[in-house]
């Protein structure tokens, strides 16, 4: 394949390439040169005067992730430099870059990995249909025949593909169903972190940074959003400069690219991925250039700032007065023309799924709390409480938990935009909506984890489950206020980016040849710090910003999605509770001596190194956030398991008649069947304890990848009935079974759960004075009993899967758990307009036999 690149990308090829790059970047530090001495002004004069909106209600985590990595497993990746599939042991820590390995004892050494993915502008894909779609754009002239077999074959059918518009793709593929909606979920987190953009603690960099790329966008005809503004700063100036590169380089390669179809398209590929790294590596070089020389004038642009900002202030004002004379009359015409009549629909559009979303979280963290007070009421001990803490601080960060919230904002659709308005994909607003829903749950998760740490150190452990009551209510009304303010900036925000760069390409043509004359009305000492052309596009985002905030204004109004008005937000009004902010995160297994839960543990520590550096033994230590899906006690992947790809075929052939006896395979046999991981239940199944169960679950299989929580007081059934268990469990369909309940499970008084049921799994209230408990229960994701027809049709509830938070709907299932309750236990019912399922904090294991739960 280097061969390939090395004959197509020859050398006036790259001479092109580093001309084209010098030439984008070029023009592009000349921006960011005006743009980063107007950032500096504007940063200054805000640390003056202030400004701001509604103070939050809910804490804020400083470092959410310490000492957490969020996933990691092994799968099979296709290498292509030898076209077979290899085991690998795939790493995301905290930074969201997905580091594989050779092997798991590879990470744990700390060696160097294979290789590192930053996941910006990528996708992922789960079907080699979707793939081929995708791939059958990069050469226009190159279109695939009916039937044609693909260009690779998967090891099994469960494929996983990161793809990328101009960078590498990667191909990896998983044994079951179960793993591969796992990976989806957590690639999909790692893609959605990548491309939430720069950071915005650089309050002079990133503006000058955002703005200078738009405005050389603007400059070349693209206005409008543009979904590759994702990643760091050196990636984004390369998409940048392949925008235009790309299709120059096509009309010159094209042409010389010989053999099948098939080869064509990978061929193309590889050499875009070889001139995205050339381009990358460039235009990191010249952009740190651009910025050093900027950080070095710094002092004296501040200094001059400083001293002449009221002249500096009043000038901009002056010049503001006689741009807006003579824009604002044609941009009130456009206004009321092309964008009033629009604006309420295309605000409906965005509220609907938003919402759904933000009612989501909220009934996640609800259900949690909801678990615990039931654990509580038959423990009522800090380490029980300790125990679900420890899961529950990471409940932000879990992507397949919080995977039904990030659904409910796929189905955004704008239909009609893109020719209109120039939007050119949803997936921006998509995303960005999905970040908030998640710092939203981290912060209603911080905030509850400080009250309640603050009323256990005071109160002790009695009335235990009234005081997660007290705390609950209060993080709830708290959540309610803070995301009917996130939601409302977040509608404006989007409105702004679709109708401003409309307004700018209309407006534009006209007041080109105009704005330059008002440059002369600036003093020379001043022109740094004040641009005419930042002023002309500040006087049409007020033309059109108060359109914008009358419509946000009148659906919080009318209490719509349950948007509260900004007046009935106080500014301080829980002063005691933000003297907690700042303070770490708990450790609630060091501080009460709940037993620390490590996802994915379990294995072998007989014959570790004993030399092994503090690195190492931090790696083995940190929490992962998801659980792995390979349980202990499985037989690891073969390291050096690879095949060729043109026995795929057979061998999944006998995969198909022998994928249910995996777990009675030699390795040796494993091995011969394409390397694929078979699973398999330990002998010696860890014993759950859970004094909340009310009644026993249906085992799901697969479910052994969910976490599972241990205790000190555990019993253990013999290693040979776990194997006439197994025995059992092997069939053709593997069908679940329904486990029976132990005798030795903790019973519960009938009065003690009745005297409290109302008041633990009650639901919280609404704001005072301003939602009836009516428009609030109705306003809910969750269907209730009065919903209407209509409704239930719109809000279909979301499917089961395996973050176990969907409650069963089905009548037949609700009637064989209740077969397999115990008869003296009666389980306390949620609220109505909060459904809520059993205890999901135990997951029960389909291949070992029925737990014995210790009280």
């Amino acid at each position: 394949m280097g061969d390939v690149v090395s004959s197509h990308l020859d050398e006036a090829k790259r001479e092109i390439i580093t001309a084209r790059t010098g030439q984008v970047m070029g023009e592009f530090g000349r921006l960011y040169e005006q743009q980063y001495a107007v950032a500096l002004f504007n940063k200054v004069r805000f640390d003056i005067e202030g400004g701001g909106g509604p103070q939050p209600q809910l804490l804020h985590r400083k470092i959410p992730l310490e000492n957490k990595s969020i996933f990691s497993s092994s799968l099979f990746q296709y290498l292509e430099e030898n076209k077979k599939w290899r085991n690998r042991f795939l790493f995301v820590p905290d930074s969201y870059n997905i580091n594989y390995y050779d092997n798991k004892a590879s990470h744990d050494k700390g060696l160097h990995p294979k290789g590192s993915i930053n996941c910006a502008g990528y996708k992922v894909l789960t079907s080699m249909e979707e793939y081929l779609d995708l791939i059958s754009n990069s050469l226009p002239d190159v279109k695939a025949k009916v039937g044609s077999s693909p260009f690779l074959k998967f090891a099994t059918q469960f494929p996983l593909i990161l793809c990328h518009p101009y960078g590498h793709h990667y191909y990896f593929c998983v044994a079951t169903e179960k793993e591969q909606q796992k990976w989806h979920a957590v690639l999909q987190d790692c893609i959605r972190h990548a491309n939430d953009g720069l950071s915005e603690e650089n309050k002079v960099q990133t503006p000058a940074f955002t703005d200078a790329v738009r405005l050389y966008r603007q400059a070349h005809g693209h206005y409008g959003t543009w979904d590759m503004m994702c990643g760091v700063q050196s990636q984004i100036l390369s998409n940048l400069v392949m925008e235009g590169l790309l299709p120059e380089l096509r009309e010159l390669i094209s042409p010389r690219l010989k053999g099948k179809m098939q080869d064509r398209q990978r061929n193309w590929m590889l050499i875009s991925d070889a001139v995205y790294s050339l381009v990358q590596k460039q235009c990191q070089a010249q952009h740190e250039t651009v910025v050093q020389q900027c950080e070095a004038a710094r002092p004296s642009l501040e200094a001059s700032i400083r001293t002449d900002m009221d002249q500096i202030i009043t000038s901009k004002e002056h010049v503001t007065n006689k741009i807006r004379e003579v824009v604002l009359p044609k941009a009130e015409k456009l206004l009321k023309v092309s964008i009033q009549p629009y604006i309420s629909s295309i605000l409906d559009a965005l509220m609907e799924p938003t919402s759904r979303g933000f009612f989501e979280v909220r009934d996640i963290f609800f259900r949690e709390l909801v678990d615990m007070s039931k654990n509580a009421l038959n423990e009522g001990t800090k380490e029980t409480v300790a125990q679900h803490m420890e899961k529950i601080s990471m409940l932000a960060f879990h992507p397949v938990k919080m995977q039904s919230c990030y659904e409910k904002m796929e189905p955004l659709s704008l239909e009609g935009l893109q020719q209109r308005f120039d939007v050119s994909s949803p997936s921006v607003f998509v995303q960005r909506a999905q970040i908030l829903m998640r710092e939203q749950m981290d912060d209603a998760v911080y905030t509850f984890e400080q009250i309640l740490h603050q009323s256990l150190e005071s109160q002790g452990t009695e009335e235990l489950c009234k005081t997660i009551q007290r705390c609950q209510d209060r993080v709830i009304k708290k959540f309610d206020y803070d995301s009917s303010t996130v939601r409302k900036r977040f509608f404006r925000e989007a409105l702004l980016q679709i109708f401003i760069p409309y307004m700018l390409k209309q407006l534009s043509p006209s007041f080109t040849s105009e704005l330059p004359r008002f440059q002369e009305l600036i003093f020379e000492d001043f022109s740094r710090f004040i641009l005419v052309e930042n002023i002309f596009e500040e006087v049409v985002l007020h033309s059109v910003m108060k359109d914008i905030m009358m419509a946000v204004k009148e659906a919080a109004v009318q209490r719509r999605h349950n948007l509260y008005r900004d007046s009935i937000v106080l500014g301080n009004s829980d002063p005691s509770l933000h003297l907690l902010e700042g303070n770490p995160s708990i450790d609630w297994a060091g501080e009460y001596g709940a037993q620390e839960e490590v996802d994915g543990a379990g294995e072998d520590d007989e014959g570790e190194d004993k030399g092994d550096s503090e690195a190492s033994q931090k790696r083995k230590r940190m929490k992962q956030v998801v659980s792995m899906v390979q349980v202990e006690g499985s037989p690891v992947l073969p390291n050096e398991s690879c095949m060729e790809v043109p026995g795929i075929a057979e061998e999944e052939e006998q995969e198909d008649g022998e994928e249910n006896s995996d777990a009675k395979a030699s390795p040796d046999k494993r091995q011969d069947q394409c390397g694929s991981p078979s699973f398999k239940a330990p002998e010696s199944p860890p014993v759950l304890v859970n004094g909340s169960v009310m009644k026993e679950e249906k085992a799901k299989p697969g479910e052994a990848d969910k976490e599972t929580p241990t205790s000190s007081e555990s019993t253990t059934e013999s290693s040979s009935a776990v194997e006439e268990k197994n025995d059992a469990m092997q069939g053709e369909d593997r069908k679940p079974e329904v486990e029976e309940a132990t005798q030795d499970q903790p019973q519960i008084a009938k009065e003690d759960v009745t005297a409290v049921s109302e008041e633990v799994l009650s639901p919280p209230p609404p704001p005072p004075e301003e939602i009836p408990p009516e428009e609030l229960e109705k306003n809910q994701v969750s269907a209730t009993p009065e919903t209407s027809p209509e409704a239930k049709a719109e809000f279909p509830p979301p499917p089961h899967d395996d973050s176990g938070f969907q409650s069963p709907t089905t009548e037949a299932v609700k009637t064989e758990e209740e077969e397999a309750a115990p008869p003296s236990i009666e389980t306390p019912q949620p609220a109505e307009g909060h459904p809520q399922e059993e205890m999901t904090s135990v997951p029960a294991e389909p291949e070992s036999a029925p737990k014995a739960i210790d009280s």
